[in-house]
C-alpha cells in the first residue's frame, strides 16, 4: 500500500499529538504499511506499542493485537478510544465479554469501524471467533510481547506456540508484527522460527538506559531499615518496592506505613477493585510507594518513578531489567537498587526443584545469570547489555559511570597466565563442560562427571588449584563479556572458545581481572555485623562506654552482663544514640520491662556523649515495628502461663519449635517473663539445671556457640536456649 511522508506525519499528529517519532518508530511504521513481516526488539519506554496502532489506524481493515495480559489490553484499548471519535475503534475480545458484548464486538468490525482487536491467545482458538475472523479484512497480526513465545524467555506461555499455525487459519499472506521488550539473541532467534517469519526485517532499539543508576547491596537482617532509609532520604518521590512473596510485600507495606512513608501493597491476591484502587494513588501521587510483586507495572506508564527497589533479586536478568526500566522513563533520574544475599538464591533453587527437569535446567541457567549480575564487579551496563547481545564502552559509553563498580572501582590484576590456563581447559575438555566443571577442572577437584570424561588422567588437570573457585568463576564471567569464550545456552550454559578465543591462545596479551564481590554465608554474617545500618559501623568509642557500665551495672547486681543488655543492643545503641525511654524502647530486643528496669544509666550516658561529641543523632533510624506479631506474643504468653506443652503452642500456630523458640527469645530478649520452668522439668533433671544455671551465671557471653563448646556436646543446641530464656526470665526479668 502507498503511503508518503506527509501522511504518516500528519496522521501521528492528528491521533496521537506528537509531532516527531522516537528512536525507530518511522522505520517499523513504514515496514508495517508496505505489508512486510517485521521484528521489533524495544525495550519498555521506547513507544513500541504506538508501532503498532498507527498502522492500524492508517490502514483499512482490523489489526489483531494478541497480548497476554487482560489488565494490559484494557488500558491501551481505553487508550485508543480517547484519540480517536468512535468508541468501536478499539475492542477486546476475551471471556469477560457477555453475548451482547460480543456482538457488539462482531458488527464494529464488519462495519469497518474497529480498527485494532485486542485478543488473548486462548480467544483466537475459539471456533466461532476464527470462522469469524476469517470472513472480515485483517489488516495485520501484532504479537504483542512476543518472548512469551519462547521457554528461553522469562516469560513462557504455551498457548503462544500454536500463534502460527492460527494465524495461516485466519487467511493467506496476512503480514506478522512480532514485538518484544527484552530478548536475548537466543530468545529473538526462537521468536523469528516458531512465527515463520525468517523474512522479517529486525529493528533492534539500544537497551542502553542511560540515565538508570544501578547499584547492588548486601541484604542483611535489617533490609527494612535500609530500604525505609533510602525511601526517606528520597522523600517526595515516586519508586516501586518489588518482593517476591505476597506476605513480604502486605508486611514490608506495613513496616513502611507505621514509619511515616505513604505507601501501598499490590499483588494479584487483591480484587480487581483493590487493585485499581491502589495503582491509581500511585498513578495520582497520593501515595509515593508502591510494594507490589512482579505483577504490577505491566503497562503503567508513570514517567516519573526515581527509583526501584528489589528486596528479593529476581529470577533472571530479563526480569530485572523489565523491572528496573519502569524508573525513569522520562529520561530523568533512575535508582535501581537491588538487595542480595545467596541465602535467596538458594531459596529460588529449591522452589525451581519441583519442576519439570527441562523447565529447572532452564530455570537455573537464567537464575545463574542474574546470579553473576549481582557478584561481578565489572560495569553492571557493560554486563546488562552484553547479555542482550549488545556491545557497551565502559569508558565513554553513554552512562558509563552510572552503577555502583565503576564509581568504586575494585583493584584490578594481571590475569594472562590464569586466562590461557582456563582456555586451554575449556580447550582441552573438547568444549563439553559449564563453568562450573571447568573451574573444578581447573582446581583438580574429581566428581562423577569429570570422572566419566577421563578429565582427571588429563595432564592439565588441576594447574589452577593455587586459586579458589571463586578467583576462577570471576575469570570464566570476564572471558565471557570481553568475548574469548561463548556459552551456549539451549545446552544450558556449556563454554565453548570463540575465535578471539583460539586467537588468545596462539598469541596471549595482558587481560586485567577485577575480583568478584563474594556474598557467601560466612560473608553475609560478617556484613550483617558491620554494616547494620547500610555500610555504617556502630561508633566504636560509644560501644566500649556502653560495655564499661554495663559491667559495672552488673557487677553492682552480681549478674553476668548480658542478662541487662545483649551485645546486638548495645551496638544498636551506639549506631542510633536513644536519649528517651521511648527511643530506647525502639532499640534492638529492648522492651518497655527493660527499659525500665536498666535504662535509666544507659540513657544519661548516651546524652553526655552525644552533647559532648555534637553527634548529629540519626532520627530516621528507628523502625517502628508494626506490631503484627503482637498477636502471637500475646498467644504465647498466655499459653505459657497455662503451662501448655511447647509442641502443643508451636503445632497451634502452625509454628516448628525453634521458629517458636525464635518468637520466646523475641519476648524474653525485651524484657518480659515466660514462665517455662515446667517444660525444662519435662527435659532436664535438677542436675542438668543446675550445672547450666552456672554456667550462665559466671558466663562472659549468653552466646549458644560459647556454651555448646563448653559442654562439648553434652546438650543439644535446643536445650540450651530453652535454659537461657528461663535464666533470662529469671534473673534479668
Amino acid at each position: 500500500m502507498g503511503f508518503n511522508e506527509v501522511d504518516l506525519h500528519a496522521s501521528l499528529k492528528r491521533y496521537f499529538g506528537f509531532s516527531k517519532f522516537k528512536g525507530l518508530q518511522e522505520d517499523v511504521i513504514k515496514n508495517i504499511l508496505q505489508g512486510y513481516n517485521t521484528f521489533v526488539i524495544m525495550p519498555t519506554g521506547g513507544g513500541k506499542s504506538l508501532c503498532y496502532q498507527l498502522p492500524a489506524l492508517m490502514q483499512e481493515g482490523t489489526a489483531i493485537v494478541v497480548s497476554p495480559l487482560i489488565a494490559l489490553m484494557k488500558n491501551q484499548v481505553d487508550a485508543i478510544r480517547g484519540v480517536s471519535s468512535e468508541y468501536g475503534v478499539a475492542h477486546v475480545l476475551n471471556s469477560s465479554l457477555n453475548k451482547t458484548e460480543v456482538k457488539q464486538v462482531k458488527e464494529d468490525i464488519s462495519n469497518g469501524i474497529t480498527k485494532l482487536l485486542y485478543v488473548a491467545p486462548e480467544s483466537l482458538t475459539k471456533e466461532e471467533y476464527v470462522n469469524f475472523l476469517q470472513s472480515e479484512k485483517i489488516s495485520f497480526v501484532a504479537i504483542d510481547e512476543a518472548h512469551c513465545i519462547s521457554e528461553w524467555g522469562h516469560d513462557f506461555r504455551p498457548e503462544y506456540r500454536n500463534l502460527k499455525s492460527i494465524i495461516n487459519r485466519l487467511g493467506d499472506n496476512i503480514p506478522i508484527i512480532g514485538l518484544t521488550a527484552t530478548a536475548t539473541p537466543k530468545v529473538e532467534e526462537d521468536i523469528i522460527k516458531n512465527l515463520g517469519i525468517t523474512d522479517a526485517k529486525t529493528f533492534k532499539a539500544s537497551f542502553n538506559r542511560p540515565n538508570l543508576y544501578y547499584e547492588v547491596r548486601p541484604k542483611t537482617q535489617n533490609v527494612d531499615a535500609d530500604i525505609i532509609r533510602f525511601v526517606k532520604q528520597n522523600a517526595g518521590k515516586s519508586g516501586i518496592v518489588y518482593c517476591l512473596s505476597r506476605k513480604r510485600v502486605e508486611e514490608l507495606a506495613q513496616v513502611l506505613q507505621v514509619n511515616g512513608v505513604s505507601a501501598v501493597p499490590y499483588h494479584a491476591g487483591f480484587d480487581g477493585k483493590t487493585r485499581s484502587k491502589y495503582q491509581d494513588m500511585f498513578l495520582m501521587e497520593d501515595v509515593d510507594v508502591v510494594v507490589a510483586t512482579i505483577a504490577f507495572g505491566m503497562g503503567i506508564d508513570k514517567p516519573d518513578v526515581r527509583y526501584v527497589i528489589h528486596h528479593d533479586i529476581p529470577k533472571s536478568i530479563e526480569s530485572y531489567y523489565q523491572e528496573t526500566g519502569r524508573a525513569g522513563r522520562d529520561g530523568g533520574e533512575g535508582h535501581c537498587l537491588a538487595f542480595y544475599s545467596y541465602k535467596d538464591v538458594e531459596k529460588l533453587e529449591k522452589f525451581m526443584s519441583g519442576k519439570p527437569v527441562a523447565e529447572q535446567e532452564i530455570g537455573n541457567a537464567l537464575l545463574q545469570e542474574i546470579v553473576a549480575y549481582a557478584e561481578t564487579s565489572m560495569s553492571r551496563r557493560k554486563f546488562i547489555l552484553h547479555y542482550f547481545g549488545e556491545e557497551f564502552d565502559e569508558v565513554n559509553g553513554d552512562g558509563a559511570s552510572m552503577d555502583d563498580n565503576t564509581r568504586n572501582p575494585k583493584p584490578k590484576e594481571e590475569a594472562k597466565e590464569n586466562l590461557e590456563k582456563l582456555l586451554k581447559v575449556v580447550q582441552g575438555t573438547n568444549e563439553k563442560f559449564k563453568s562450573k566443571e571447568i573451574v573444578n577442572a581447573l582446581r583438580g577437584k574429581v566428581n562423577a562427571l569429570i570422572a566419566s570424561h577421563k578429565t582427571d588422567e588429563k595432564p592439565f588437570f588441576g594447574i589452577g588449584s593455587d586459586k579458589d573457585k571463586s578467583y576462577w568463576m570471576a575469570l570464566v564471567r570476564q572471558a565471557l563479556v570481553a568475548g574469548y569464550l561463548k556459552k551456549e545456552i539451549e545446552q544450558y550454559g556449556i563454554l565453548h572458545l570463540t575465535p578471539k578465543g583460539n586467537q588468545f591462545l596462539a598469541n596471549p596479551v595482558s587481560f586485567m581481572m577485577t575480583h568478584d564481590h563474594v556474598y557467601n554465608k560466612e560473608n553475609d554474617d560478617a556484613i550483617v555485623s558491620a554494616a547494620k545500618s547500610g555500610g555504617g559501623v556502630a561508633d566504636v568509642k560509644l560501644l566500649k562506654q556502653l560495655k564499661d557500665l554495663r559491667k559495672r551495672e552488673a557487677t553492682k547486681l552480681g549478674m553476668p552482663p548480658f542478662v541487662i543488655f545483649q551485645d546486638p543492643s548495645l551496638e544498636d545503641m551506639a549506631l542510633k544514640y536513644p536519649i528517651s525511654m521511648d527511643e530506647l524502647i525502639n532499640i534492638h530486643g529492648v522492651g518497655e520491662g527493660k527499659a525500665k528496669k536498666y535504662g535509666k544509666p544507659f540513657i544519661g550516658l548516651i546524652s553526655q556523649y552525644v552533647e559532648e561529641n555534637e553527634i548529629i543523632r540519626p532520627d530516621d533510624l528507628v523502625v517502628k515495628s508494626t506490631g503484627a506479631n503482637s498477636g502471637l506474643k500475646l498467644y504465647i504468653i498466655q499459653n505459657v502461663d497455662r503451662k501448655l506443652p511447647l509442641n502443643d503452642i508451636a503445632a497451634a500456630k502452625g509454628l516448628e519449635i525453634p521458629e517458636l523458640v525464635k518468637e520466646m527469645e523475641q519476648i524474653v530478649f525485651s524484657g518480659t517473663k515466660l514462665n517455662i520452668g515446667y517444660w525444662i522439668d519435662e527435659i532436664l533433671d535438677e542436675d542438668q539445671q543446675e550445672e547450666i544455671h552456672e554456667y550462665f551465671l559466671e558466663a562472659d557471653t549468653d552466646g549458644i556457640d560459647a556454651a555448646l563448646e563448653e559442654f562439648d556436646g553434652e546438650y543439644e543446641d535446643e536445650e540450651l536456649r530453652l535454659y537461657r530464656l528461663k535464666f533470662m526470665s529469671e534473673v534479668a526479668n
